[in-house]
């Protein structure tokens, strides 16, 4: 009895932290330095809201009911410039999603710094990813518009145990588009499965978040199986 009692115990914890588990935590930071004007930075959250709710993204986080991801949101600029904007929320269905995307439809641009510290906002993810340490795979995505003016450099900056991909905003023409996503790999981005993305500019923000998200999700999904 004391044995079959201890199996059931046994089983039902291990239920429990099935039911507990997290696949993914992804903690996505974007980018509000001094070139960012007011419709650009508009652009980034209302894009990221819109990306998030496209139906293939949709498919790809609720592909593994059973493990959730955990996602958060913040803006950097400066080294001692960043705010989060939608706290860690597990997105575990459909009202979850909808929650993220009306707290970024919803949030007003506050004043900040205008420097590009791309070292710090590196710091910055990886701190916020620590906060859920038991999620299966860890992801920080970096999207920015420029190169790093400030702070640390980022290429020093290299956080054990996580994937940096990043998400490059151009100035609108191939070469320059090219020679920032170039810097991001050379610099920015970490990990064996890591990736640049990049839209032309502001305007293709949010498509360019939808290949992103969705390459990155489905990834793991695959992994995971």
């Amino acid at each position: 009895m004391r044995l079959a009692g201890a199996a059931a115990l046994a089983l039902s914890l291990w239920v429990a932290q099935a039911e507990a588990a997290c696949r993914q935590a992804l903690a996505l930071g974007l980018d509000v330095s001094g070139s960012v004007d007011g419709a650009e930075y508009r652009l980034q959250l209302d894009g990221l809201a819109a990306a998030l709710l496209h139906p293939e993204v949709q498919g790809a986080l609720f592909a593994m009911p059973e493990a959730p991801v955990a996602l958060a949101v913040y803006e950097w600029s400066g080294p001692e410039a960043q705010r989060v904007l939608v706290p860690w929320t597990t997105v575990d269905g459909p009202g979850a999603l909808a929650g993220v995307a009306a707290r970024l439809e919803g949030t007003a641009r506050v004043g900040g710094e205008t420097s590009t510290a791309i070292g710090a906002a590196k710091q910055f993810g990886a701190g916020l990813l620590a906060q859920q340490p038991g999620c299966w795979r860890q992801v920080l995505d970096v999207s920015g518009d420029g190169t790093s003016n400030t702070g640390p450099r980022p290429q020093f900056v290299r956080p054990e145990a996580i994937t940096i991909n990043g998400l490059v905003i151009g100035p609108g023409t191939a070469d320059g588009v090219g020679a920032l996503a170039g810097y991001y790999e050379a610099y920015v981005v970490q990990g064996a499965d890591a990736f640049v993305e990049a839209a032309a500019g502001f305007a293709d923000f949010e498509e360019a978040m939808v290949r992103k998200l969705k390459r990155e999700l489905q990834v793991l999904v695959v992994s995971a199986r």
